[in-house]
């Protein structure tokens, strides 16, 4: 992703009076980084490239996989910078989340809605020239979507929030297909899938562990509202349907011995730490024991070997 603007006029001293005008130059340029959240792009194009390769059926040409990157990196970036400015004040106040440009001062609301724009902008540029208009289209819709869905409308109201929310991050996967297809298929729609059924686990188990600071900014996840077996039951029944759901590619697909192999061995090391957590969680809520960043760190390593077994399986099975 590009991090373009004039850094030095983002500077924003602080009402306090606190440490900005202190910040050099590389602080700023890190600052605007940060804002792109660049893990969740790294696992958002992990879901993109692989599927690349399914949809060609082994290597697609590397000038279309650079144009999807550097358009899906745009696009992924320029929500992350909306929902940091729409969500600058719990930011202010959530240790996970304190140390953001924002909640800093280090950038100021105005220059990130510039900064978010030009991304933006430059999404769609790329993947209508570059790719086709298909992939842009989707690209734009997952990002309005994040923004006004999740972050304005479902994050404070609801405890169904990262559920539906999650859509805009499954767009990834269909993203890849119709950057080699130009079309859509079950194919790419059944990957979309996984990851809906993926990220309400993968969200619980980190908001488990953050739970005291969402509770104080009134944000309703479900570890908030709930127990913390409740919420290991409800990881447990995701995951399931989230493992069924990966089973289903090897014959919507047609895909050779090695996808199939793979999801299963997968899908049951999941679902085993998924068990093991809500086990963990039946008789107290006391995080030490419970141990959500376990499965948190293991739904990582899940998704990471699934969709790189997508990529594998068209080119060990020729």
């Amino acid at each position: 992703m590009t991090y373009v603007g004039q850094a030095a006029s983002a500077v924003e001293q602080p009402e306090s009076g606190a440490g900005s005008d202190a910040a050099t130059f590389k602080d700023v340029v890190l600052a605007y980084i940060g804002l792109t959240k660049p893990r969740v792009i790294e696992l958002l194009l992990l879901t993109t490239v692989p599927v690349m390769f399914f949809a060609a059926k082994g290597v697609p040409g590397l000038a279309l996989v650079v144009a999807t990157v550097v358009g899906g990196t745009f696009s992924a970036g320029s929500a992350s910078v909306f929902n940091c400015v729409y969500d600058r004040d719990i930011d202010e106040q959530m240790r996970r989340t304190r140390r953001r440009a924002l909640p800093r001062h280090i950038v100021s609301p105005r220059a990130a809605l510039v900064f978010g724009f030009v991304l933006g902008i430059l999404s769609t540029v790329v993947l209508a020239v570059w790719v086709n208009p298909l992939s842009a289209g989707l690209a734009v819709l997952a990002n309005a979507f994040y923004v006004f869905g999740y972050t304005m409308l479902l994050k404070r109201r609801t405890t169904q929030n990262i559920v539906w929310g999650g859509l805009a991050g499954c767009f990834p996967a269909l993203i890849g297909w119709t950057a080699v297809t130009n079309e859509l298929s079950w194919v790419p729609i059944v990957l979309f899938a996984v990851v809906f059924f993926w990220t309400p686990p993968h969200t619980w188990a980190l908001a488990l562990r953050y739970r005291e600071d969402y509770a104080n900014v009134d944000v309703p996840m479900l570890p908030v509202v709930t127990s913390a077996r409740e919420v290991g039951r409800q990881i447990v029944i995701y995951s399931w349907v989230m493992v069924a759901t990966s089973l289903l590619l090897w014959p919507v697909a047609g895909t050779g011995p090695v996808y199939p192999i793979a999801a299963a061995v997968l899908g049951a090391a999941f679902l085993l730490e998924a068990h093991r957590m809500w086990a963990r969680a039946r008789g107290t809520e006391d995080l030490s024991v419970i141990q959500p960043m376990r499965l948190f760190h293991s739904s990582n390593l899940y998704l990471s070997l699934l969709f790189v077994t997508v990529a594998l399986d068209p080119l060990l099975t020729r």
